[in-house]
């Protein structure tokens, strides 16, 4: 709302140029004593005599509180509205340009609802091309907007700043932004469904991650629970996708299969071809743990492809790590050592947890060919960036592989000290990374336990 002597200014121009008096303009709420009052900027009006005052001018609350048109602000929201479309079936370049645009429109009519919208799609364009300090830097600015608003309003944007961390390999500081802001979220009564859905399907692959399966489980448990409550039908989708990785970590693969059919129906129906190419990657990821490699080599090679073509730098190179371990298993190590030489040439801004899952892989071939010095340099290599990581599920298995090499090559206290290692990642995963785990949602059975 504008300083009283703007409105009281804006007040009189509308009365005198609808030919009324005070007397006519106050009457029958209002004295003509106070409009007069009102108009000379002596008195901050109240949303309610403002409202009044706009029926009676023929105008709308919104222009005689700010001076914009009311239009103005639902052309802006539906701008915004197509913008979020363009980055759903577009290249995410080409939507980032849509949305800073807009960014500068709303700031200059001071909308700042429609800013943090702004700055959220922008985040979201980021995640897709791997600008992951840009992202941050987008969702943290529109949380500061949202920062009056209830917790449910600035799920997105706190569950995208999760998201970024999580991408670039900081899982404990993704876990703890999510968790807390469950916690916030049903500490204050503010359990709204499709909030609580969003932020426990977003810490479900950063628990896969750590090693705390037990904890995803019951975050999809929770997320399944409150499904039937959410209206959006893209965010129980996601939320499917999510679910499908503790299916597989219990070797349910059916299961995982049909939560993945889920999503993809309702990604094709909304058009939504990112999160498509998500499905198939995982989709692909069940059928290699299947063993049917040349299936699964097909639908990664879609979801590459589909990747690529928006531009999608970060998710597309995440998933050549998965089907190069595919060309691996099929005797094709040429072609999966290109891929990963390539994506290791671009840096390690893809993530420590994907850089270190490449370097796995590279060990994997150069052991398999023979080449155990090799071998042990990709596997150190990887153990460094998946600690700095926390991804202690990948720890433990890496350092199992390490100590196998180590012994096989007769240095049996090299090996022991891997295994040690590895046992520490193995024991209690999750407990020496996490906090308490988040309390349920009121009206859940029970609360998440510590530890995978």
């Amino acid at each position: 709302m504008d300083e009283p002597a703007a409105i009281g200014r804006r007040v009189q121009r509308l009365r005198a140029e609808r030919a009324l008096t005070q007397r006519q303009l106050a009457e029958p709420v209002y004295t003509p004593a106070y409009i007069s009052t009102l108009e000379s900027g002596r008195v901050r009006p109240s949303e309610a005599a403002l409202r009044f005052l706009a029926e009676r001018l023929g105008t709308s609350y919104e222009e005689l509180a700010t001076g914009r048109p009311a239009h103005l602000a639902t052309e802006l929201r539906l701008a915004l509205t197509d913008a979020q479309r363009a980055l759903a079936t577009g290249a995410a370049d080409e939507a980032a340009v849509l949305f800073r645009g807009l960014l500068t429109d709303a700031e200059q009519l001071g909308l700042e609802p429609e800013r943090a919208e702004a700055l959220l799609g922008l985040g979201d364009c980021c995640l897709e091309s791997g600008e992951l300090a840009d992202a941050i830097r987008h969702f943290e600015g529109a949380e500061r907007l949202l920062a009056h608003e209830p917790l449910p309003r600035r799920a997105r944007a706190l569950r995208g700043r999760a998201v970024a961390h999580l991408l670039a390999g900081e899982l404990r500081y993704a876990c703890y932004l999510l968790e807390s802001a469950i916690d916030e979220l049903n500490a204050s009564g503010l359990g709204d469904p499709e909030a609580l859905v969003l932020l426990y399907a977003a810490a479900i692959g950063p628990y896969m991650d750590m090693g705390a399966h037990a904890r995803a489980a019951h975050a999809a448990e929770l997320a399944l629970a409150l499904a039937p409550q959410v209206q959006d039908p893209a965010l129980v989708a996601g939320m499917h996708r999510q679910v499908a990785r503790t299916f597989l970590a219990k070797g349910r693969m059916a299961d995982a299969d049909a939560s993945l059919a889920k999503a993809q129906a309702v990604y094709r129906q909304l058009r939504l071809r990112t999160d498509l190419a998500h499905c198939h990657w995982m989709r692909g990821y069940v059928q290699a743990q299947r063993g049917e490699l040349e299936a699964a080599e097909a639908q990664l090679r879609t979801a590459r492809d589909m990747l690529a073509a928006k531009r999608a730098a970060l998710y597309t190179a995440q998933v050549e790590v998965e089907l190069a371990d595919v060309l691996r298993r099929l005797g094709r190590y040429d072609e999966a050592t290109g891929l990963l030489s390539a994506l290791l040439e671009l840096g390690e801004h893809h993530g420590a947890v994907h850089a270190g899952g490449a370097h796995r892989l590279l060990g994997l071939i150069a052991e398999e060919r023979g080449d155990a010095e090799a071998a042990e340099e990709h596997y150190v290599r990887a153990l460094a960036l998946l600690e700095r990581s926390g991804a202690s599920g990948d720890l433990a298995d890496l350092c199992r592989l390490l100590g196998d090499l180590l012994r096989r090559g007769g240095r049996t206290e090299a090996a022991l000290d891997a295994y040690r290692t590895g046992l520490g990642h193995r024991a209690v995963p999750g407990t020496t990374t996490l906090g308490p785990a988040p309390a349920a949602p009121a009206g859940t059975p029970g609360a998440p336990p510590e530890a995978g």
